[in-house]
């Protein structure tokens, strides 16, 4: 059983399952394995980090009177959180999921090529051209607006050595969907798409044996990764061919609330509402997506963890940004009130809770099941949503065949 304490209750022995909060505030390599020094105990205490998951199966339990919660009542407590907080809102689409996946595919094959040589100038300090990029976004847009699930959700799949490309591609789709959910006008909302595009551009500054290490940075090589936003709006400056809108963005996508991102430390107000847009898509891509040194978080636990980082974004994007993708959106696995699990395939217009699941394994039997796509939307009463589940700890791969039909 998974339990979540405070740092102040943790003492060796006990096997950590993982750290609240962002994926850096700690300073461990691996989130988790069993504590057995008082050295890493310190280390614990001693960082930035609250709270932190034990899992009593693999060692201590808390000692008694100990304040703990378990993973079922922080689910339910957050669930009941993100739904207080967003409510749904009808969406006209254009065309269906299916049609859509079909033509995002193809439209992520000619965004990466085109990232790639606009980033490649940048690499080789060469003049930047941005016309492709315009061009870019209006296709991206014109996908978003069609089925705005289907390239958001497929930008979401790439492998390690095109991360840095077509992480760029996920964070305009979203920038654009996000835009849109918070009613800004056409022109801001390729303005936020633009400035997704091109946000993280500073890491051609970057080298690329840095970029896809495997292991961890140095302290040298951190330092360098985390300069890549002013050494980006340098390089955008430079080209005069960006707003300063898009520049801000660039410069400022990992400052947080409470005033502990960078490089500036902006807070609150300080930091322009677009840089706060570009802080929530950037950040949600990034864990979702597998990594040179880490493999992609679940969507929806994904934006169950975020939504506990305290201080990191602003609280009132974050819920248009839940509004945006879901509470479960597509590809995350779930379980069913009946037993069965499946895996998210669209989002429904008219609640958050009754996506469209494919269901293909039963969890009270252990045994796969025939494939079945449900509109829990028609199953109100009969079958619902009732927590969500761990691809890793199942040993199911390549749950994303389902949903994209690839």
């Amino acid at each position: 059983m998974l339990k979540r304490i405070a740092v102040a209750d943790v003492r060796v022995g006990m096997h950590i399952h993982e750290f609240c909060g962002a994926w850096m505030d700690h300073p461990f390599w691996k989130a988790k394995f069993l504590l057995e020094t008082d050295k890493d105990l310190q280390r614990i205490k001693s960082s930035s980090i609250n709270d932190l998951w034990i899992d009593v199966s693999k060692g201590l339990d808390v000692a008694a009177g100990v304040v703990s919660i378990t993973a079922e009542e922080v689910a339910a407590e957050a669930e009941a959180r993100l739904l207080a907080a967003v409510q749904s809102q009808p969406v006209s689409l254009a065309v269906s999921m299916e049609e859509e996946l079909n033509r995002a595919a193809k439209l992520c094959s000619r965004s990466k090529s085109a990232i790639i040589s606009m980033f490649g100038d940048a690499r080789m300090g060469q003049a930047l051209q941005f016309e492709q990029a315009s061009e870019l976004v209006e296709e991206i847009s014109d996908s978003i607006m069609r089925h705005p699930n289907a390239l958001i959700s497929l930008a979401r799949l790439k492998s390690c050595d095109e991360y840095t490309y077509m992480h760029s591609v996920a964070v305009c789709a979203l920038m654009i969907a996000l835009a849109r959910q918070l009613g800004l006008n056409e022109g801001q909302v390729r303005e936020a798409g633009l400035s997704g595009l091109l946000h993280d551009i500073g890491k051609m500054a970057v080298p690329n044996e840095v970029l896809n290490k495997p292991g961890k940075l140095t302290d040298s090589e951190f330092a360098m990764v985390r300069n890549h936003p002013e050494a980006g709006s340098r390089m955008l400056l430079e080209s005069k061919q960006v707003s300063a809108l898009v520049l801000d963005v660039c410069l400022h996508h990992h400052e947080k609330i409470d005033g502990s991102g960078y490089p500036h430390h902006l807070e609150g107000e300080q930091i322009s509402l677009y840089a706060r847009m570009g802080a929530v898509c950037d950040v949600y891509d990034a864990v979702t997506s597998n990594r040179p040194y880490k493999q992609g978080w679940d969507p929806a636990e994904s934006i169950r963890k975020m939504a506990e980082w305290k201080g990191h974004f602003d609280p009132i994007v974050f819920q248009a940004f839940v509004k945006t993708v879901g509470i479960y959106p597509v590809g995350s696995l779930v379980r069913l009130e009946s037993g069965r699990i499946g895996v998210v395939m669209e989002q429904q217009a008219k609640s958050l809770l009754t996506p469209r699941v494919k269901v293909f394994f039963s969890a009270k039997s252990g045994t796969p099941i025939p494939q079945e796509v449900l509109d829990l939307s028609k199953l109100v009463g009969r079958d619902k949503i009732v927590g969500r589940e761990s691809a890793e700890e199942w040993g199911f791969r390549n749950i994303d065949d389902l949903w994209t039909g690839f």
